[in-house]
C-alpha cells in the first residue's frame, strides 16, 4: 500500500507541475528536477532510490521504443553521420577524458572504476533537450540529430560501462563485450522486427495490436539480455538490449504505414504518447527525489569535502567542454550535401547549440547504480552522477531559450511546412483520382463525383491555410459552422442515451463517430493558428517550368479579381499569371479564375498575389516552387 500511495503521490505531482509548465511557458524537465529536490527534504516525503533493475528493465525499453516509433528513419539516415559521431564517438571520448580526471583528481580509485563513471555521465538525454527545443523553435535539424543522438548514445554507454565492469573483474574480455553487445543487439532487434512485422500482418484488431506493441519493447530487452555468450571460463557477454529496442522501434515505426491498418496506428500513437509523458515527467522527479540521500551519503566518505566539490565541478566542466569541442572539431564531418551538392558547412550557432544541447538525464543516474557496491569510492562516484546530471539540466537547459535567442537562429517556417503540406497532398490527391478514373469505368450512382469533391475540398482546405489569414476563409467557416453541429448533435444523442430505449453499444459508436470528426477539426484548428502570421516561402519545384527565368511583369488589376467583380462573386485568395499579369482568384474561391486563365491560354505558372508570399505553382507539372 505505501508503494502504491508513493506511485499516485508522484502521478499527481507529474500532472500537476506538468499543467502549470504548460500555463506559464516553463521547461518542465527542469521544474520536476527542482521539486524534486525539494521535495527529497521534507520530512514527510519517503526516501526515493531509483533501482537500476527498474530503469533498465520497467522505464529505458519503454522510453527508448517510444521515441523509436517517432524517429523518421529517413531522417535519421540523411543525417547519420552527426548522429554517429556524437552518440559513438563522442560517448567514447567523453568515456575516456571524464575516466582520465577522475582517475587524476581521486587517487586509488582505478582505472577501471574511472572509466566506468566515465562511461555513466557520456550520454545526454534529448528528452530535456527537444522538449525545450520543440518549445522555442530550434532548427529542425538540430532536433532531429538531437533525437537521434539519444537512441544510440544511451546504447554504446550501457556498452561502455558494461564493458568498463567487466574490466574491473578481468581486462582480458574488454573487446568480445563490447562486440557481442553492439552485433548482437543488432541481430536481436532485427528478429524482433520481423517477427513482429509478421504478426501484425495478421492481426487486424485493433486491442490486439496495442498490446502487441506494448510487450515488443520488453520482449526484446530482455531476449538480449538472456542470450548468453561465454568469453571466458567465468565470464558471458550479452547483447545489448538497449540496441535491439532502438533497432526494431526504428523499424517497424519505418514500416506501420504498411504492416498496421489506421485504427491500429492512431491507437499506438495516442497510447505511447501518454507512457512516454508520464514516464519521462516521473523520471525527472525522481532524479530530484533522491538528492538528498546521494549527498549525505557521499560526504559521509573519508574524502575530504573540498576534494568531492572539486571533482564534482571538474567532472561538469570536462564532460561540457568536451561535448563543445567535440562538435567544433567534428563540424566539417556534420556536412550534410544539399540538394545541389555544394555541401555547405552549417552555421556555427546550429554547431553552438548542438554542443550547448547536452544535457544528462536519467539513464545516467540509473547507470550509476549498476557499479558494482565494492567499487571503490561508489558513493562519491553516485555523487558524480547526479551532480552532472543536475548541473547540466539546470545550467545548459535553463539557458537553453536565452542562448537561442541570442543567436538568432532561425525556427522552423510554418507557412513554408503549411505550403509544402498542400503541395504533398494535391500530388497523393492527384494519383488517387487518376486510380479513381481507372475504377470509375460503371458508374451508375455517380459516386465518382462525390468523391472528386470531398478530395477537392479537402485539397482547398490545405492551400487556404497557405493564404492570408485575415477574413475568414471557406474552410474555416466549414470548421465553425460544423463544430457547433456537432455540438447539437452530440447533445440529442445523449438525451437519446437518456431514454434508455438505445443499446449503449450503438449509443458509443455513433459518438464515436462524432469525436472522430471533431477531432479532425481541432486539429485542422490547431494547425491554422501555428501557421498564422507567418509568410510563405517555397523550396524550388523540380519543374522546368519553374525554372524558366522570365521578366517582370506587372499586375493588370492590383488587389482584385475583375472577373469575380464582373460576376458578382467574392474571392478566397489572389493568384498572378507570370507571363500576362493577370491577376484571378484561387481554386477554393467559387469560380476558380486562375485555373480557367490556364486553361484558355495555356501559361503554365501563376504566383501568389497576396502580400508577403513568395510562392509559385505549375498547373502542367502540379508543383510549388
Amino acid at each position: 500500500m505505501h508503494t502504491v500511495v508513493l506511485l499516485v503521490g508522484i502521478v499527481a505531482v507529474v500532472v500537476v507541475v506538468a499543467a502549470a509548465c504548460s500555463k506559464l511557458d516553463l521547461p518542465s524537465p527542469l521544474v520536476l528536477i527542482v521539486v524534486g529536490v525539494a521535495g527529497s527534504y521534507l520530512p514527510f516525503v519517503p526516501d526515493v532510490t531509483l533501482e537500476p533493475e527498474v530503469v533498465l528493465f520497467g522505464l529505458l525499453p519503454p522510453l527508448l521504443y517510444a521515441a523509436a516509433l517517432q524517429t523518421s528513419l529517413v531522417d535519421f539516415n540523411a543525417n547519420r553521420r552527426p548522429i554517429l559521431l556524437l552518440s559513438v564517438g563522442l560517448v567514447i571520448l567523453t568515456t575516456f577524458g571524464v575516466g582520465a580526471v577522475v582517475h587524476a583528481l581521486l587517487p586509488g580509485v582505478g582505472w577501471a572504476a574511472a572509466l566506468a563513471i566515465g562511461a555513466v555521465v557520456a550520454p545526454p538525454d534529448a528528452v530535456a533537450a527537444t522538449s525545450i527545443g520543440r518549445r522555442i523553435g530550434l532548427p529542425r535539424r538540430v532536433v532531429t540529430i538531437l533525437e537521434g543522438e539519444s537512441l544510440l548514445n544511451d546504447a554504446t554507454a550501457l556498452v561502455a560501462l558494461n564493458t568498463a565492469i567487466a574490466a574491473i573483474v578481468s581486462w582480458k574480455v574488454v573487446g568480445a563485450d563490447f562486440a557481442i553487445a553492439a552485433f548482437g543487439g543488432v541481430a536481436v532487434g532485427l528478429v524482433f522486427y520481423v517477427v513482429i512485422g509478421f504478426a501484425r500482418k495478421h492481426v487486424t484488431e485493433t486491442t490486439l495490436d496495442t498490446a502487441l506493441g506494448l510487450l515488443t519493447p520488453f520482449a526484446a530487452f530482455v531476449a538480449a539480455e538472456e542470450l548468453g555468450v561465454p568469453t571466458s571460463a567465468d565470464h558471458v557477454a550479452h547483447p545489448s538490449g538497449v540496441v535491439a529496442v532502438v533497432v526494431a522501434g526504428l523499424l517497424l515505426g519505418h514500416r506501420s504505414p504498411v504492416l498496421q491498418n489506421a485504427q491500429s496506428r492512431i491507437a499506438e500513437r495516442l497510447n505511447w504518447r501518454s507512457i512516454q509523458f508520464l514516464l519521462e515527467s516521473a523520471v525527472f522527479l525522481l532524479i530530484g527525489l533522491q538528492a538528498r540521500d546521494i549527498i549525505s551519503n557521499a560526504f559521509s566518505t573519508e574524502s575530504s569535502t573540498t576534494r568531492i566539490l572539486v571533482l564534482c565541478v571538474a567532472t561538469l566542466v570536462s564532460v561540457v567542454v568536451i561535448r563543445m569541442a567535440w562538435v567544433f572539431f567534428s563540424r566539417y564531418a556534420l556536412v550534410r550535401p544539399g540538394p545541389d551538392g555544394s555541401g555547405k558547412v552549417p552555421p556555427w550557432t546550429y554547431t553552438f547549440l548542438l554542443g550547448w544541447a547536452g544535457m544528462r538525464g536519467v539513464v545516467t543516474l540509473a547507470a550509476a547504480f549498476i557499479i558494482p557496491p565494492e567499487t571503490p569510492y561508489r558513493d562519491v562516484l553516485l555523487l558524480i552522477a547526479f551532480f552532472v546530471t543536475a548541473g547540466t539540466l539546470l545550467l545548459q537547459g535553463a539557458s537553453l531559450p536565452w542562448v537561442a535567442r541570442r543567436l538568432r537562429v532561425p525556427s522552423p517556417d510554418p507557412a513554408a511546412d503549411a505550403l509544402l503540406r498542400a503541395n504533398v497532398l494535391h500530388q497523393a490527391s492527384q494519383t488517387g483520382l487518376a486510380r479513381l478514373d481507372e475504377l470509375a469505368g460503371d458508374d451508375p450512382h455517380d459516386v465518382a463525383a462525390t468523391i472528386r469533391d470531398r478530395v477537392r475540398r479537402r485539397d482547398f482546405a490545405a492551400w487556404e491555410r497557405v493564404g492570408p489569414q485575415g477574413a475568414e476563409n471557406p474552410s474555416e467557416t466549414y470548421n465553425r459552422w460544423r463544430r457547433e453541429m456537432i455540438d447539437v448533435e452530440r447533445g440529442r444523442v445523449l438525451e437519446v442515451r437518456s431514454t434508455g430505449t438505445v443499446p449503449h453499444e450503438v449509443i458509443d459508436e455513433v459518438l464515436a463517430m462524432l469525436d472522430v470528426e471533431e477531432s479532425m477539426l481541432d486539429h485542422s484548428s490547431a494547425e491554422r493558428e501555428h501557421v498564422r502570421g507567418a509568410t510563405a516561402h517555397a523550396f524550388e519545384g523540380d519543374c522546368d517550368h519553374l525554372r524558366q527565368v522570365r521578366p517582370p511583369v506587372e499586375p493588370d488589376s492590383p488587389g482584385e479579381c475583375t472577373d469575380c467583380q464582373r460576376e458578382g462573386t467574392t474571392w478566397v485568395h489572389l493568384r498572378m499569371c507570370v507571363l500576362c499579369g493577370h491577376i484571378a482568384c484561387c481554386d477554393s474561391s467559387p469560380q476558380r479564375h486562375a485555373s480557367v486563365h490556364h486553361e484558355h491560354t495555356g501559361h503554365e505558372v501563376m504566383r501568389s498575389a497576396e502580400p508577403g508570399e513568395d510562392w509559385r505553382w505549375c498547373f502542367v507539372d502540379q508543383v510549388t516552387g
